[in-house]
């Protein structure tokens, strides 16, 4: 029996792989949704009388069972690069110029024209023909792991075809692509969620980036994810170029999007990209641009990449779109630092994959710039196809009688009365107490490029902060006194607390840039917070240093070291801390290495384009070490680190005899050889 049960296993599994490709890949179904119900039961019927039969590439085996607790870290093979963007046809002939003197000059140049999906980039492993591992790109260097989530999506092949793989020599290799959802599937969701009284998707890439890192993946299976696959990664399978590559995921059963086109020259790239825009708005699925890349394989190694980007590929960003719609009414919002933003409150209308009811009016300046007053139609778009914005009034619909709109002179929220610096365009709420502030302030904290806690997201914040259970971000690390409180909230129960208080322990492992970051200094961003972190290791030396040892550290300027000072000036900012670290939060970065003599308290200035790594790579090696990195050359520089189209700064070095490094001889310098 069993050998017959295996037979007709088999026979199921290459009859339903050959019904999902005509159907998710070709959209040609061959069958009825009855016939392809009645194939997975019997298959589903098979697996169940023999479970040693089983194979983890069955399609039963797609959606699975566990949770997924945790992403685990994904090292890429090649790194995943992000591609420089364009916005004119001008610098699209400027990308042309410099692939073409990055080659010798005999060579003839072709280019494939893609669209560029708008949805989350995804890498894809196979070995002998079997998907075994999918990560997202994060950093480009490493990604998180989501092989359970990108299973659910039916045209994902799970096993390729054996023929197509020996022909092409393809044991171990990877396949890039863009995970995305349809338009209609984005707005059916958000009906159901509204008819709910859920909160609503922003769009649709906003929804499948927050799909695939769903810890179910039966909620994942629920929602109609898509994806295109773009790029094959495998030198060893005899094509010649990136359209060959295509042509062979299509026959390895990928879905490819079919909008390509491969263009003989920069003219040919330029028309056809034209050509995309103008379709743009009939198709089922957001793009926000095209995908230029030279064809020849060959001719991409040769042109290599630069910091990470590649030189050989280039993405031409479409305008915005547009839509006209009626500004009802002028909110203003209190961020966590107490800023006045003037948002614009709409009548309801859908552009860009979402509907937009809000969009930002900047500051006091841009209202009366653009004239903008309460019941005008206005010109909206999205900037970058992200961000709605106001961008014009349309003067021959504005009502009779309208009028300038009153900036406020106290605070909307608390009623304090508002400050306005003379030098600046921004009003502010100077009172550290206002429930906008510290709402925003705990919403920053507990976010996922700071603390990182799961499950406390704005709604919660708003319902904690109502109740006073939160008064300031160090009382998150004192909701496990209140359990008994919190599991009794009607829309909340044991396991979500349970799981939200696993969180926030879990938060106290962050590293100390990232609690810095999280603490919501004035004008510091991640990257700045990483700087200071890095450089002075400890939040207590920090809090110690002078405005002018703050700005001794690259790329912090006055306006971050001023605010850094008033932050820790501020008793209660300093009391906050001392909760903090009493809750055992990381303030100080684990002790560098012992330091190499050449590098220890060594100067350095980094100037062009490096090939290895970017400046702020070259300077986290270099901090690591001991040194100390600069802005500008001077008689007490030790070291200029110099890459391609090095400036004035190369110079002025020559000039005074400054040892000048190149990439080779910066490594052999930090590894002390």
């Amino acid at each position: 029996m069993s050998n017959i049960a295996q037979k007709r296993i088999e026979e199921l599994i290459e009859l339903i792989r050959e019904h999902d490709y005509k159907y998710y890949v070709l959209a040609e179904p061959s069958i009825s949704d009855y016939d392809y119900d009645m194939l997975i039961k019997e298959l589903q019927s098979l697996e169940e009388e023999n479970p040693d039969l089983v194979s983890p590439d069955s399609p039963t085996q797609r959606v699975g069972k566990d949770l997924t607790r945790e992403f685990k870290p994904v090292t890429h093979i090649v790194p995943m690069l992000s591609l420089a963007n364009t916005y004119s046809e001008k610098e699209l002939l400027d990308f042309d110029r410099r692939v073409r003197e990055g080659l010798p000059r005999t060579e003839e140049v072709e280019y494939v024209v893609e669209m560029k999906i708008d949805g989350v980039s995804v890498s894809l492993r196979y070995e002998k023909g079997m998907l075994v591992t999918a990560a997202t790109r994060g950093d480009g260097t490493i990604g998180e792991e989501i092989t359970p989530n990108v299973k659910t999506i039916k045209s994902v092949p799970l096993r390729l075809k054996k023929e197509i793989l020996s022909e092409h020599k393809l044991e171990g290799f990877e396949v890039r692509g863009e995970i995305y959802i349809e338009i209609e599937h984005f707005r059916e969701l958000n009906k159901e969620r509204e008819l709910k009284g859920e909160k609503l998707f922003a769009n649709p890439r906003n929804l499948a980036a927050g799909t695939i890192k769903l810890q179910d993946p039966r909620l994942v299976a629920s929602r109609p994810l898509s994806i295109f696959l773009y790029y094959l990664l495998n030198p060893q399978n005899g094509t010649e170029t990136h359209a060959d590559n295509l042509k062979l995921l299509q026959k390895l059963g990928f879905k490819v999007n079919k909008e390509y086109k491969l263009c003989r020259n920069i003219d040919e790239a330029i028309e056809f990209c034209r050509h995309l825009e103008e379709v743009r708005n009939s198709l089922t699925y957001e793009i926000d641009g095209a995908v230029i890349k030279v064809n020849s394989l060959r001719q991409q190694r040769i042109l290599g990449t630069i910091a990470k980007s590649p030189r050989w590929a280039v993405a031409f960003k479409f305008k915005a779109r547009q839509a006209v719609t009626k500004l009802n009414k002028i909110v203003w919002q209190v961020g966590r630092t107490g800023t006045l933003t003037p948002v614009a409150d709409l009548e309801p209308v859908f552009l860009s994959g979402s509907t937009i009811s809000r969009a930002t009016l900047h500051n006091t300046d841009e209202i009366k710039r653009k004239d903008i007053r309460e019941g005008d139609s206005v010109i909206i778009e999205k900037g970058g196809d992200v961000i709605p914005k106001v961008v014009a009034v349309v003067l021959s619909e504005r009502p009779s009688g309208s009028m300038e709109p009153e900036v406020p002179s106290v605070c909307p929220v608390c009623g304090s009365v508002l400050f306005k610096p003379e030098a600046e365009v921004a009003i502010y709420c100077e009172n550290h107490q206002c429930p906008a502030q510290i709402k925003g302030r705990i919403e920053h904290f507990a976010s996922r490029g700071a603390m990182d806690i799961e499950g406390l997201g704005e709604s919660l914040v708003d319902l904690f902060v109502q109740l006073g259970f939160l008064n300031t971000y160090a009382d998150i690390y004192k909701l496990r006194q209140r359990k008994d409180e919190l599991v009794g909230i009607e829309r909340l129960g044991e396991k979500s607390v349970e799981n939200l208080l696993k969180s926030i322990e879990k938060s106290k492992q962050q590293p100390f840039s990232k609690v810095l970051f999280a603490l919501g200094v004035r004008y510091v961003g991640a990257g700045a917070a990483r700087k200071l972190a890095e450089h002075f290791m400890s939040i207590d030396k920090l809090m110690n240093a002078s405005e002018e040892e703050i700005e001794s550290v690259y790329e912090i300027g006055p306006s971050i070291s001023k605010s850094v000072r008033k932050f820790f000036s501020d008793e209660k900012n300093t009391q906050i801390i001392e909760s903090l670290k009493e809750e055992g939060l990381n303030f100080q970065t684990e002790g560098r290495p012992q330091a190499l003599s050449k590098v220890e308290n060594k100067t350095f200035v980094l100037t062009g384009t490096l090939s290895r790594f970017t400046r702020e790579e070259a300077s986290d090696k270099i901090i690591a070490a001991g040194g100390k990195v600069t802005s500008g050359v001077s008689k007490k520089t030790d070291f200029v680190l110099a890459g391609e189209n090095a400036g004035s700064k190369l110079t002025k070095a020559e000039q005074l005899g400054v040892r000048i490094l190149n990439e080779d001889e910066f490594l052999e310098l930090l590894e002390g050889e």
